[in-house]
């Protein structure tokens, strides 16, 4: 067998991935009152079956004013657990992947339409209420969000918690907070759009005391062996924004808490600039949390094949690699690396055993 770092397994708590590939969380916006579907069975089973060692969800959200879109998924109401365990139960079922629900609360990017209808504000009539730490809204045409008070704060944590249970009904694996791309929790970790002068603003400190009552909860409300992540956004790309010192500090106070993997990412804090999205541009960032913080980290952003995985795992800089825009291009991307390393024991569906045989032709 070929020498595959990307093949070996992973453990985090009861957990054990086959592989160390990961499908990135990407918005669908084609939910039904936050109830997932046949889109959502064949778009997260179809990685499944492609080989991909975990599947995390598109962002799942909490409460439906914490929606970026009318069409995001949910996990606020009974009817979300059952649609969701139908997608989980084909995922364990026809694949040895485990499966992660990232939990969310969009909060000043909330009330937006789809990516493919521009991504704006929700005209008049169409437009709900928003939320945030401080009423600054995220560019210059969007809804400005309302501060939130102490109940508003104590309403989502228990949301969050309430999420967890849900979660672990439908029978998830893994749960991902999503504290990263200017989002509920991320606006508070930033400066750039947390300006409170109470106990949950000015220093990170701070800043942080909302994302780790978040993370409490689910905590709490979560079985023992069954780990949590959190999606960070590491740095903001924005001067008097969130730096990769706050990010290996952040990686301390969630180690503490007991997270047990940070994903790493950056950006989206603000509309003002986006990351500059050359090479492994986020790697660097999660070889310095996960050497500093002394915490598993996945790394995002650029993943493109599988000899760059190999890299990233075999010098440590990334425990886990997430993939997004490659499996959308190729929902059987760890098959084929499997092939191209020549990973010989690698096994593909039983319905699927006689492409093991195929060889492609140049």
């Amino acid at each position: 067998m070929t020498d595959a770092p990307m093949f070996t397994p992973f453990l985090l708590r009861g957990m054990t991935l086959k592989n160390r590939l990961v499908m990135s969380p990407m918005c669908q916006y084609s939910a039904r009152d936050g109830i997932v579907n046949d889109w959502h069975l064949v778009h997260l089973g179809s990685r499944a079956m492609g080989g991909t060692g975990l599947i995390i969800t598109e962002m799942t959200d909490i409460s439906p004013e914490g929606r970026i879109s009318e069409g995001c998924a949910g996990m606020y109401k009974p009817e979300h657990v059952a649609a969701w365990k139908r997608v989980v139960e084909f995922v364990h079922n026809h694949s040895d992947a485990k499966i992660a629900i990232q939990l969310a609360h969009a909060g000043r990017k909330a009330s937006c339409s789809p990516a493919w209808e521009g991504g704006g504000p929700l005209p008049a009539g169409r437009e709900w209420e928003i939320l945030a730490p401080s009423p600054i809204p995220f560019s210059s045409d969007s809804q400005t969000p309302r501060e939130m008070n102490r109940a508003d704060m104590d309403r989502l944590v228990a949301a969050f918690g309430q999420g967890a249970r849900w979660s672990e009904e439908a029978g998830f694996d893994m749960i991902e907070i999503h504290g990263g791309h200017g989002y509920l929790i991320s606006s508070f970790i930033s400066p750039l759009s947390n300006t409170r002068t109470d106990e949950y603003g000015g220093s990170l400190e701070n800043r942080m005391r909302f994302p780790l009552e978040v993370f409490r909860a689910i905590r709490s409300n979560w079985p023992d062996d069954k780990p949590v992540s959190m999606r960070i956004s590491a740095y903001d790309w924005v001067d008097g924004g969130t730096e990769v010192d706050d990010a290996v500090q952040i990686g301390r106070m969630m180690k503490e808490a007991g997270l047990d993997i940070l994903d790493v990412s950056s950006g989206n804090v603000t509309d003002d600039l986006r990351p500059r999205v050359e090479g492994l541009f986020q790697t660097p960032f999660s070889e310095r949390v996960r050497t500093e913080a002394e915490i598993a980290t996945m790394t995002v952003g650029n993943v493109g094949g599988p000899e760059q995985i190999n890299e990233i795992i075999a010098n440590e800089r990334a425990d886990l690699c997430c993939m997004a825009k490659g499996q959308l291009f190729d929902p059987y991307f760890a098959h084929h690396a499997a092939c191209s390393l020549g990973v010989e024991d690698y096994k593909w569906p039983k319905q699927y055993a006689a492409a093991g045989f195929f060889k492609p032709v140049d």
